[in-house]
């Protein structure tokens, strides 16, 4: 179904007009400072919202034309504020960030599953029991009986416990069957994998890179709710779309993917085992990984090719002689899925919450922050393909357009506040630095708390931009929303827990109805924040035994 945005529906100078609403107030005085904060203001933010998750922008997917739309909008539109082109080498807002596209070519390539007794393929259908793609980018990859192996969770550990899943076993040119996550606690080690919270050897980025460490063809990860927290619908969601990594990065997996549980049920049964049990022996430390009487075989044939995306990134330079060498960055990521062919339709997903929303309070935070600048310099940062595995920010942190060793903090936004306004805050992420104490002292400021931090089971910590920068050694995390709504409560809370349902789909629209009070107060707080600490002397720090504190920038 082709969805059309009730807002706009094609009206450009309406757009253009919304987009370029202006206006100041001022905001309370800070406890320490008798200089008024600069004020967001709803209205542009309401108007690069309803713009950016319209049709006209056709999703902004990754390598499209929705996303070169996008890109183009942001250029203008800080440009038109005033703000200073972020890459100062090449005086330009643009950041170019090179990837390579792969398509998977379902219908040339033919995967199978048998037993070791070579009896008939068991039957798996693509995006209903498995979905996979090369990471390598090569145009044909060959499996030739590739061995199937259950790894457990998949993780080599040293610091817990010498955790270790593979026990010395060579698993070169073999297909890795892991589980999401990583393990649970117990009552005898409560806090080990960072008790209920997930870390980031539950990442599936991690258990790719360490198979591919040691010379593994290829994972698949079993798919569960609970230990995702996402449906299968949306894993398997664009399994045919194409799929981007950075350009020049070492080749990934030849094979990488989902296995749905069901599918993993059948599997693990034909090779005369039971998923259950061995999903629980893999919670052991003493857990061997079992090599399964099945191999795989066939050809994955893949289409790829070399492309340019831009992160978009505009400077306020700072005031102070010496802090405006140092930086504050916002960010948010201006990519969604794009355009999907779905049977003999095409589909947009407009992606108003994710992200419209945040690239939307970007703008609406640059308006502002340009009016009064800061003592240092503040870079108002818009990455490219989030969706895709947070390329657009991992780019910017290899390649940093200021050195990351000046740069105080990098505070995120994604998936804004689009119910109402609440009496607190989300701040999680910043207890893992001092962070957190300017942060309760701003939301203090406001009238706001922070919530207190959550656990952390699906790992958001690790699935957003700010990960990119936490990962490079600077303090970083999102703001998010907060959960005491103000008005009636159950029905607001009930509207957001809803958004659920709609994640990652065609349904994530722009509705002009919606009450923008919580999710301008929400920038207004990013924004204060990211003032306090761009005026505070000294850098924000990790916590002491924080791993993020250890990394050199």
């Amino acid at each position: 179904m082709h969805h059309t945005s009730r807002f706009f529906s094609g009206s450009w100078p309406l757009a253009l007009s919304l987009a370029s609403c202006l206006g100041m107030s001022l905001a309370p005085s800070w406890a320490q400072s008798q200089t008024p904060q600069p004020q967001v203001e709803e209205a542009p933010l309401r108007a690069h919202l309803a713009l950016l998750a319209s049709d006209l922008f056709e999703g902004r997917g990754t390598g499209q034309r929705g996303g070169d739309l996008t890109v183009a909008y942001l250029e203008t539109q800080v440009q038109a504020l005033g703000l200073q082109p972020g890459n100062r080498q090449s005086k330009s807002y643009r950041q170019p960030v090179q990837l390579i596209g792969v398509s998977t070519l379902l219908e040339q390539s033919q995967l199978s599953v048998r037993t070791a007794h070579q009896k008939p393929a068991l039957p798996l259908s693509f995006g209903t029991d498995w979905v996979f793609s090369t990471g390598n980018g090569q145009a044909l990859n060959v499996f030739e009986d590739a061995e199937l192996v259950f790894a457990g969770y998949g993780i080599s550990a040293p610091e817990e416990g010498n955790w270790d899943d593979f026990k010395g076993l060579d698993v070169r040119g073999k297909i890795l069957i892991v589980l999401a996550n990583d393990p649970y606690p117990t009552e005898a080690e409560p806090n080990r994998f960072g008790g209920k919270a997930m870390t980031i050897y539950g990442r599936r980025g991690y258990k790719y890179e360490e198979a591919l460490r040691r010379g593994a063809k290829g994972v698949l990860v079993i798919h569960s709710e609970a230990s995702t927290q996402t449906s299968w619908p949306v894993v398997s969601q664009g399994a045919l779309a194409e799929q981007f990594q950075l350009a020049g990065k070492e080749p990934g997996l030849a094979l990488q993917g989902w296995l749905s549980e069901g599918a993993a049920q059948k599997l693990f049964a034909a090779a005369g085992l039971d998923l259950a049990q061995q999903r629980a022996a893999a919670e052991g430390r003493d857990f061997k990984p079992q090599v399964l009487a099945l191999k795989l075989s066939g050809k994955l044939a893949a289409r790829s090719r070399t492309l340019q995306q831009d992160n978009i990134a505009a400077l306020v330079p700072g005031t102070d002689p010496q802090l405006k060498d140092e930086l504050l960055i916002y960010s948010a990521h201006w990519d969604h899925l794009g355009k999907q062919v779905q049977g003999d339709k095409t589909v947009i997903f407009n992606g108003a919450v994710d992200n419209a929303s945040g690239s939307a309070a970007l703008l609406a935070m640059a308006q502002a922050a340009v009016r009064q600048p800061a003592r240092r310099s503040q870079l108002f940062l818009w990455v490219a393909a989030e969706e895709q595995g947070l390329l657009g920010s991992a780019w910017y942190a290899a390649h940093p357009l200021w050195p990351l060793a000046k740069t105080a903090a990098a505070l995120n936004l994604d998936t804004l506040n689009f119910v109402g306004r609440t009496r607190d805050i989300g701040a999680s992420g910043s207890e893992r630095s001092d962070l957190i104490d300017v942060a309760r002292r701003v939301a203090s400021d406001m009238g706001l708390s922070v919530a207190p931090p959550r656990i952390d089971t699906g790992g958001y910590y690790f699935r957003s931009d700010h990960f990119s920068f936490a990962k490079a050694g600077v303090p970083a995390f999102s703001v998010s929303s907060g959960s005491q709504y103000i008005g009636d409560a159950e029905s607001l809370a009930a509207k957001r827990r809803a958004y659920g349902a709609r994640y990652h789909q065609a349904s994530d629209t722009y509705d002009p109805t919606w009450d923008l009070s919580g999710m301008r107060e929400q920038a207004q707080y990013t924004l204060n924040l990211g003032r306090a600490i761009a005026d505070t002397e000294a850098l924000p720090a990790w916590k002491p035994g924080d791993p993020f504190g250890a990394v050199k920038r």
